[in-house]
């Protein structure tokens, strides 16, 4: 009879701590920053002299900083799929990068996971996994609102006539949806404004803010005030795409979303809820060498090349080699993540969705993931991917330890030991053939034939798609000789 009793009580306090944990108040807050293009070395932190990022270095010495972070692609659309659904890119709904086409409409996401677990789940920026009129519009897949651009094309410009929120357009005063330069509202300032009206409205419950920016990468306009533009616009650069100011556009546009991921940890703070929020902050892809000029091939700011050591990951965003899938990478969290931690733990986007389900102790759909929460805390055993896959149209990649295979478009397998070669230089795949067989084999038995989502109003798409005036004219300027 005592024994029972006993026991009574133990379950009782089991279930009542159960309970505390589950409660409004005990979830993490979630944030999740991506910002696009973001390349591996386009910070202060990393070594960069030219942009100007102390809120990016401030987190990165509050947090943990890995330096095996890979995106789940090469290019935007395919990348946030990855991270939005857990699945790497042979088992993707979506694997094209033409702005608009959707995931299922049966497919699980974080946000509709993380709604199963009460939280209020919000996106603003860049959604790029289902346009307007298709199956994977965000507000069918778990997100409680999405402000900001639905297809990614739409995106590259920061003068829209609109942007829009759950399918319905909310028009942008003072833009002509004509110009990439110019107009009286810019859209990442709007949708920054959305993100933090997001947070203040949900500070008492637990949420999941997903915050895919677009700013680097775009058509770089900027207003003439902003006080980022002020940094740069005096700077000698002449490097530009189709203006001589790109480049300092693109640097303004990293201290802008640096200044407001300042604004977003000072709020943070003010509302008492930053030791309750984890925040992540990476890049969606690898860097693009952009601006690149004869004292500077390897871009203005050239985001894969190392300035410690002079050594660059092999090309860049598009490409499945290292420059095309390493991503910068940090995570927040005070009192719970040890500050100014390095991790060389080895991981991917698919990875997040079991992340964060075992943070949360939410059920996880299926995933080809796997939980790197024991790497955040320093604590429990942490399990290891046996081998990482990614492809993009004809090309195939595969990470097995430190031995990596890739295929080009032309089907020419090719074979690189990262821990001695980081810039893939160095093809082996004529002297280690048994490695080589056996990641080929792995590459083969991941690719599955692609189910994709529906478009259900095919105006809806071309409408928006029409919005970025640059798709008429894609020429950019060729770098001198």
């Amino acid at each position: 009879m005592v024994k029972s009793i006993s026991l009574f009580f133990v379950w009782i306090s089991l279930f009542i701590s159960q309970a505390i944990y589950t409660s409004g108040k005990s979830k993490p807050n979630i944030i999740y920053l991506m910002l696009d293009e973001w390349g591996y070395f386009e910070s202060g932190h990393m070594g960069s002299t030219d942009l100007i990022t102390p809120n990016i270095d401030q987190f990165a010495s509050e947090g943990m900083r890995f330096t095996n972070a890979y995106a789940g692609a090469p290019v935007c659309g395919p990348t946030r799929c990855s991270l939005l659904t857990g699945l790497h890119a042979g088992n993707m709904s979506m694997r094209v990068n033409n702005g608009h086409s959707p995931i299922r409409a049966d497919e699980p996401t974080l946000g509709s996971m993380l709604k199963t677990r009460g939280y209020a789940t919000g996106g603003f920026g860049k959604w790029g996994i289902g346009g307007r009129g298709t199956t994977g519009v965000p507000e069918k897949h778990g997100f409680d609102v999405f402000f900001g651009y639905y297809d990614q094309v739409h995106a590259h410009t920061f003068y829209p006539s609109y942007l829009i929120r759950n399918s319905k357009e909310v028009p942008l005063p003072g833009n002509s949806g004509t110009s990439f330069y110019e107009g009286k509202t810019h859209a990442q300032l709007e949708i920054f404004k959305e993100s933090i009206a997001f947070i203040k409205k949900h500070k008492d419950v637990p949420f999941f803010c997903y915050l895919p920016w677009t700013p680097p990468h775009g058509l770089w306009g900027i207003d003439e005030d902003d006080p980022s533009w002020k940094l740069f616009k005096d700077k000698p650069w002449t490097a530009g795409q189709r203006t001589n100011n790109d480049a300092k556009v693109y640097a303004a546009f990293m201290h802008m979303v640096d200044r407001q991921l300042g604004e977003i940890i000072k709020l943070l703070k003010e509302l008492k809820l930053d030791e309750n929020t984890i925040f992540f902050l990476s890049g969606d892809n690898g860097g693009q060498a952009y601006f690149a000029t004869r004292d500077r091939p390897h871009g203005f700011f050239a985001p894969n090349l190392n300035p410690e050591t002079g050594k660059r990951f092999r090309a860049g965003k598009g490409s499945l080699y290292e420059g095309g899938l390493k991503v910068p990478y940090l995570v927040r969290w005070p009192g719970k993540i040890k500050s100014g931690s390095v991790s060389d733990h080895l991981f991917y986007y698919p990875d997040v969705m079991p992340t964060l389900a075992e943070l949360t102790n939410t059920e996880c759909p299926k995933t080809d993931g796997i939980s790197f929460l024991p790497t955040l805390l320093s604590s429990g055993k942490q399990e290891n991917h046996t081998f990482m896959y990614w492809e993009l149209g004809p090309q195939r990649a595969v990470r097995k330890g430190d031995w990596k295979s890739y295929r080009d478009k032309k089907g020419n397998w090719e074979l690189y030991d990262l821990s001695s070669d980081i810039e893939e230089q160095i093809d082996l795949a004529h002297k280690k053939e048994k490695v080589l067989k056996e990641l080929i084999a792995l590459a083969e038995s991941s690719h599955q034939p692609a189910r994709m989502g529906k478009i259900l109003n095919q105006a809806l798409v071309d409408k928006d798609r029409r919005e970025a005036p640059h798709e008429r004219n894609l020429q950019f300027k060729k770098p001198k000789k």
